[in-house]
């Protein structure tokens, strides 16, 4: 196998040589995911600042080791990293690069990640789940060992099912009916959000979002773990329902897994449901904020994009479910677009919560109804 050597934030690693990256890839190691692994940086030394204490961390699909590896040398206050994978070429890639950084708190693990979990029950205060594809089938495992006061990090790469492509899988993987909209992506980040709050749910602990996104081909979720039945009961109060008409555009959010509403619209559509999936926020202010603060600091090739995503990110912090498209509307109205920055004034000075969102650059999230929307896109446009 021919070997090519990489640098990716503070470290350099040998990696497998490959044309095309596919799941047939001796060892796996994407090239993509970059930007992925420099946010993580960012939110774990955030936690870390958080939590006040030194941190331990799983990284359970290790591949080459570049994450967990990223993690033990770049955030400070980490005891000791567990790198894993069930490929013995990359366990023994991992132990290399471990040596390449001269790293002595990091131990690379041949193991089934669910048996790895279920393990080291109570052991890591950390515990990164990113496989190919979906990771519906270890978050069991992650919710039984993972401690109050912990955070779990989770990637999910199956976006063509959370975002309603193939609606049978997402059913299947995470029991909720995904919806083909233009604010697809985010019903799929909740619906992703929503299995992971329900899986905990079994064990008394809850989920509190920090920090989440859509970018490219995945969905990323960043959450702490709290525990106690009264508070987990509380948290499932998020779950919910996204009733969306496909006549009109409209959209409403309906809290509470005890589903019931009218079959038709105003307009006279029928209403199509997604969910259940989770209905709070996904971003949390103070996190997130925290993060940017990290990441001017920190040197990383993605830096640009980074702060771009994270900064958009802050402000959807308490923005309600779903957005707008503008150009659906103004499709649907059948006018050119008027610029999206006046949309959003005239909506805050109409008392309006608004913001822009990461999902669409062409986007608007505010409270206002549809109606309201419209009406000041048209008296834009006079």
């Amino acid at each position: 196998m021919d070997y090519i050597s990489i640098q990716e934030g503070q470290v350099k690693i040998k990696i497998p040589k490959f044309e095309k990256l596919s799941s047939k890839v001796p060892v796996f190691y994407n090239p993509v995911m970059e930007l992925n692994r420099d946010l993580s940086v960012a939110a774990l030394q955030r936690f870390r600042h958080e939590k006040n204490d030194d941190i331990s961390i799983c990284d359970a699909f290790a591949g080459t080791g570049i994450r967990g590896i990223r993690y033990a040398k770049e955030v400070s206050g980490v005891s000791n990293v567990v790198v894993n994978d069930f490929n013995p070429l990359a366990v023994r890639l991992s132990n290399e690069n471990i040596l390449i950084n001269g790293l002595n708190h990091v131990k690379a693990y041949k193991e089934d990640a669910n048996i790895l979990l279920r393990k080291c029950r109570g052991k890591f205060d950390v515990v990164d789940i990113d496989p190919f594809g979906t990771p519906s089938p270890y978050v069991e495992s992650a919710a039984a060992s993972l401690k109050a006061g912990g955070m779990v990090c989770v990637t999910a790469t199956d976006t063509s099912a959370l975002c309603g492509t193939y609606k049978k899988p997402c059913i299947r993987k995470y029991g909720a009916k995904p919806l083909k909209t233009e604010y697809c992506h985010e019903t799929g980040l909740r619906i992703l959000a929503g299995f992971l709050g329900r899986t905990f749910a079994k064990y008394k602990k809850y989920l509190e979002f920090q920090f989440s996104h859509s970018t490219e081909h995945y969905m990323r979720i960043y959450a702490k773990v709290g525990k106690g039945a009264k508070k987990t009961d509380k948290s499932l109060e998020n779950m919910g329902y996204v009733a969306h008409c496909p006549r009109c555009l409209n959209r409403v959010v309906l809290k509470g897994l005890n589903l019931k509403m009218a079959l038709n619209c105003h307009c006279g559509g029928i209403w199509i449901v997604s969910g259940p999936l989770w209905c709070g926020n996904i971003q949390d202010y103070g996190f997130t904020n925290g993060m940017l603060e990290i990441l001017t600091e920190i040197k990383i090739n993605k830096k640009k994009k980074a702060l771009k995503l994270v900064e958009i990110c802050k402000d959807e912090a308490n923005s309600p479910p779903t957005f707008y498209n503008l150009h659906a509307l103004c499709h649907k109205l059948k006018i050119s677009a008027p610029p999206l920055g006046m949309i959003m004034n005239s909506l805050k000075n109409n008392g309006y919560y608004t913001s822009r969102t990461h999902f669409n650059p062409n986007g608007i999230k505010t409270d206002a109804p549809l109606s309201v929307v419209e009406k000041i896109i048209l008296n834009l446009k006079r």
